[in-house]
């Protein structure tokens, strides 16, 4: 059985933002992620190898505030934050279609 660790952080979205692989504009606001990652057993030292990026939503469905989690790929959503920071960016990207 291998060792599994988790990790959370917040990150914060100053614009509404994008993510690769899925069609939503997301609100900005502040966001949990997990990063899950395994113990990697065949090496002489300890290491370990991310195996999940979840990014937590808070919606409201039907009057009820839901969790909603995305698996995402941590390149994906450090390129949204890079977006959403870089004083160049197209406002037309964050407008809701």
């Amino acid at each position: 059985m291998s060792d599994a660790r988790t990790t959370q952080k917040t990150v914060t979205f100053t614009h509404p933002f994008h993510l690769k692989g899925f069609k939503d504009l997301f609100p900005a606001g502040s966001y949990m992620v997990d990063t899950t990652e395994e113990l990697i057993d065949s090496l002489s030292f300890t290491a370990y190898r991310r195996v999940a990026t979840d990014l937590h939503l808070k919606a409201k469905l039907n009057g009820m505030m839901v969790d909603r989690i995305l698996n995402v790929a941590p390149s994906d959503l450090d390129f949204a934050l890079a977006q959403d920071v870089d004083p160049k960016r197209p406002p037309e990207t964050y407008k809701a279609k």
